[in-house]
């Protein structure tokens, strides 16, 4: 193992906490949807903006703009020193980090060295632990929220961040906020524990109103979580409440608009959604959600002359697919939905090709979600199945959703399929050796092994030779065998 000063350096770095150690890395964030969205965050979200420089500094860095990630780490450290002068130190610990690997990254080792003596002076009074760093609340809640603004991925882990920063400083809003927003987010994806108590995040937007009484982003997201409860009367009250506070916001406009939407209310969000692209041209959220209300409304009945009620339509069709392509423009790899949305959008006025180019970029992502690549397999597989009349392709797609092992509402809807076409090829011809297989799979699936082994012999006298059958088959035959041994 060498033993050269750089690599006796990166030893010591890599027991810092700071972006630079945590998770998400170049190759699994849209780096430059990132970097519209700290700018957007540096413009607006003032009382966080040590956190956005923070973290631009890190995307800097993977673009390879040294100098600038620099600049932006000053910033970050000359706000921490003007707004927290009594918890400076506890506050900077990431910031020196981030410091100390930007040097590294630029071959300057005594500056990188000269910010590990300055973290090691920080720590050694705060903890017992690591040299260069202090599990403290500050270091807990400033990585959950750089985990929440890389993607969905990473909810999970931002969730435990919240959670430690909460359980050691029980009042600070700043953490209090970040849970509630994991939590609300969590909340949204099926299959995951958080959506079978969709009560959580609530209770902790409640609180954070109860410490600080005007946060406006506080109460738009408890209104859309009332909103879901059918307490439509308090959900309104407090959208009118957070507009008024704060009516050029753009993270409360976004959310607003998102409410009036579900509502039904359209022309009301596109006008929020619209007056907040003129702060944030290039949000994928804002985009995706004036796409889904041009499309509410294109779905909607048209009344009046026919020859109006066509350039209406026609006009909605071009809206609708401009803001479904701008959502999509930024965010390859985490924007799954607006990217679906487009995907269905283009089968609607008949882009087969488009919708097919879609589809076959998203089945190439890897470390999604997995409900987002059910939902992909389900969407892609129902392309198939209806549009190019791919059977096999179609069933290769719902297979493949269902076989991720992650109980969600996307893997239940390619399980729906599969039943309804093995039934229906059965019905026309009971030796169907892929309805069979399919069958046997779903048997096995659920526990029935009998059944399974049953399916799996009847397909194999049809397709003797095929491996997927004979696997499955010799496995669930060892599994009985190994019971009955038991």
């Amino acid at each position: 193992m060498s033993n050269t000063p750089r690599d006796l350096l990166k030893k010591k770095l890599d027991q810092l906490q700071c972006h630079f150690t945590w998770r998400p890395q170049k190759e699994t964030i849209d780096l430059e949807d990132m970097l519209y969205r700290l700018e957007d965050a540096i413009n607006f979200a003032v009382k966080y903006q040590a956190t956005s420089y923070n973290q631009l500094a890190f995307v800097n860095c993977l673009q390879g703009n040294h100098e600038e990630a620099i600049e932006n780490l000053e910033k970050a450290e000359k706000i921490l020193r003007e707004n927290h002068k009594d918890e400076f130190e506890r506050k900077s610990i990431i910031t020196y980090g981030n410091f100390a690997w930007v040097h590294y990254h630029m071959g300057q080792l005594v500056e990188a060295q000269s910010y590990l003596d300055k973290l090691e002076m920080i720590c050694k009074p705060l903890t017992d632990g690591p040299r260069y760093t202090a599990m403290i609340p500050e270091v807990y809640g400033e990585k959950g929220w750089s985990l929440l603004k890389s993607g969905g991925e990473y909810y999970e882990e931002a969730k435990e961040c919240f959670e430690k920063a909460v359980e050691e400083d029980p009042d600070n809003t700043e953490w209090i906020m970040g849970y509630a927003t994991v939590l609300f987010r969590l909340e949204s994806f099926s299959g995951t524990p958080e959506s079978r108590e969709q009560s959580q995040s609530q209770k902790h937007l409640r609180r954070v109103l109860e410490l600080d009484p005007d946060n406006s982003v506080a109460m738009v997201l408890l209104a859309l979580k009332m909103q879901r409860f059918k307490q439509k009367k308090e959900a309104n009250k407090l959208v009118e409440q957070a507009l008024q506070k704060t009516p050029d916001f753009p993270y409360v406009l976004r959310y607003a608009a998102k409410f009036y939407r579900t509502e039904g209310v359209m022309d009301k969000a596109i006008k929020l959604l619209k007056h907040i692209l003129e702060f944030t041209p290039h949000s994928c959220f804002v985009h995706h959600q004036i796409g889904m209300c041009y499309r509410s409304k294109l779905n909607a009945p048209h009344t009046g002359h026919l020859n109006a009620a066509f350039q209406h339509q026609t006009e909605l069709i071009r809206q609708c697919k401009y803001h479904f392509e701008k959502a999509c423009e930024y965010r390859e790899r985490s924007g799954t939905l607006p990217q679906l949305d487009l995907a269905n959008f283009c089968i609607k006025i008949k882009d087969y090709s488009k919708a097919e180019e879609i589809y076959r970029n998203l089945m190439k992502l890897e470390g999604i979600r997995p409900e987002n690549m059910q939902s992909i397999c389900f969407h892609a597989g129902s392309f198939e199945m209806y549009h190019r009349k791919s059977e096999s392709n179609a069933i290769n797609l719902f297979l493949k959703g269902l076989k991720i092992e992650y109980d969600s509402y996307e893997q239940r809807k390619c399980r729906k399929e599969l039943e309804k076409w093995a039934d229906r090829k059965l019905r026309r011809n009971p030796h169907d050796s892929k309805a069979l297989g399919v069958k046997g799979f779903l048997y096995q699936l659920d526990g029935n092994k009998p059944k399974a082994i049953e399916y799996f012999e009847n397909a194999l006298e049809f397709d003797h030779d095929n491996e997927d059958y004979l696997c499955a088959l010799c496995e669930l035959r060892l599994s009985i065998k190994g019971q009955n041994d038991a």
